[in-house]
């Protein structure tokens, strides 16, 4: 990447540290100049942030593309297997896979992606290039759009919540260090468990050692008179201050009440599904409700080398059910116009079927082409965008590339995609590497925007 600096050029890091800059050429993942930009914000083209939220749904492991939102029947038994009668969904035109009645329903809500791709197979650099945006470098590891908006929405940016602004639920995708460069401050709060088992706790929200919160409120009385002789070094103890009152608002306060799901209704977690994920949408729509920027879902198991079918028999219907309902429950509290919820996973998988020994009818990772599916927070719903092949093995129309998906995020969000992002040694970094204009780009899906 080349910028000018005060009349010489240099190289970021992709190479060289420097300050001020004119980046050369245009702004790649905008499809416009700098000029163009300009005239935009002048005749006020440029939006203000439409969404407060994110969930991400992430199904870890790879969703096969043809038996979820890309179903393909007329390619016959060697691609579509079992999986051969896709049904409508509430928008003409539209079909996706049998097993999901409920999401047919409510397709008018969502937008499916079906040029998403990439080209890296493996499952922890493919990890990365999806939820980052960025591709792998050997000298800058990007970090994941839940650290950004942790930045850019989170305790510095004016955020007071009592809950952490970016939390996964249940298990941290792992395979990577989400935060890359922004540093630990930024990872994701897991809450690990089950939220379906009667037993749920969140981890780090109780008190510990089985301590009585009287306990904890004697011992928070006790540290803040300890505290009182320390004044004199007020810019350390006042951050060491909020800290503490954060840790105990969790405990103690209304924060915890957020994931304790025996509030809500019973016909209600019945229709989200008795199951972790089901558990785990009802919850991302109670964090969402209380302002939380930034919400990952994680549920696995989508790695189905072998017998694919048994596992869609599966997955598809508690997809199907927490899923709908929580863009039903959304929309019906009048949330999903600023919670932005999106679906996909690293990649898809092959088009064509293994039937052979040992895998028996599985699928292998496929990033060439994948589904992606997008709603609410700004996103207009009731489309299928883009088009793969008539196999599902390339795209055909409107490729969208990880980074598009992240900068046009990150714009609904009213974060602009061009901003510098703070790095430990000063290093040149971008909210989105598009920004070097050196990848290539679908652009911002300003179709749906």
């Amino acid at each position: 990447m080349l910028d000018i600096q005060r009349g010489r050029v240099t190289r970021t890091c992709d190479g060289v540290c420097r300050r001020d800059f004119l980046r050369v050429g245009t702004l790649g993942l905008l499809g416009l100049s700098i000029s163009d930009w300009l005239a935009m914000q002048a005749r006020g083209e440029v939006q203000p942030a439409k969404a407060k939220s994110v969930i991400q749904l992430w199904m870890g492991g790879g969703p096969p593309h043809l038996d979820t939102f890309d179903p393909k029947p007329e390619a016959g038994n060697d691609y579509c297997g079992p999986l051969k009668n896709p049904i409508a969904t509430n928008v003409p035109g539209v079909r996706i896979c049998e097993l999901l009645p409920l999401l047919a329903k409510q397709a008018d809500k969502y937008t499916i992606l079906r040029g998403f791709t990439h080209s890296d197979f493996g499952h922890e650099t493919a990890t990365y290039t999806v939820t980052t945006g960025a591709m792998p470098m050997p000298d800058l590891v990007y970090p994941s759009m839940g650290s950004v908006v942790s930045l850019k929405k989170g305790y510095e940016a004016g955020y007071r919540g009592e809950l952490p602004p970016y939390i996964t639920l249940t298990w941290p995708l792992g395979r990577f260090s989400d935060s890359g460069f922004l540093g630990s401050k930024h990872k994701t709060f897991a809450t690990f468990g089950d939220p379906n088992s009667k037993d749920f706790r969140v981890q780090g929200m109780m008190p510990p050692g089985g301590v009585a919160e009287k306990r904890v409120q004697e011992r928070r009385t006790l540290l803040q008179s300890v505290d009182a002789f320390a004044r004199r070094a007020e810019h350390l103890v006042d951050d060491l201050h909020a800290n503490q009152e954060r840790a105990y608002g969790v405990i103690l306060g209304d924060a915890k009440k957020a994931f304790d799901l025996s509030r809500e209704k019973n016909d209600l977690r019945e229709r989200y599904g008795r199951n972790a994920f089901g558990q785990s949408c009802l919850l991302a729509r109670r964090l969402a409700e209380r302002g939380v920027p930034f919400i990952t879902i994680n549920m696995g198991g989508w790695d189905t080398h072998t017998d694919n079918f048994g596992a869609m028999k599966n997955l598809l219907p508690v997809l199907d059910r927490g899923f709908a309902t929580l863009l039903d429950d959304l929309a019906q509290r009048g949330l999903l116009a600023s919670t932005l919820v999106f679906w996909y996973g690293e990649f898809g998988r092959t088009p064509k079927i293994s039937w052979e020994a040992p895998w028996n009818g599985g699928r292998h990772h496929y990033p060439l082409a994948s589904s992606c599916v997008v709603a609410g927070g700004g996103f207009r719903g009731g489309m299928a965008l883009g088009a793969s092949d008539d196999k599902g093995e390339h795209v055909k129309d409107r490729p969208v590339y990880p980074w598009d998906l992240t900068a046009s995020i990150y714009k609904l969000l009213g974060i602009e995609p061009t901003e510098r992002l703070p790095h430990p040694q000063g290093c040149v970094a971008y909210v989105t590497p598009l920004a070097s204009g050196s990848l290539p780009s679908g652009g911002l899906l300003r179709e749906i925007m």
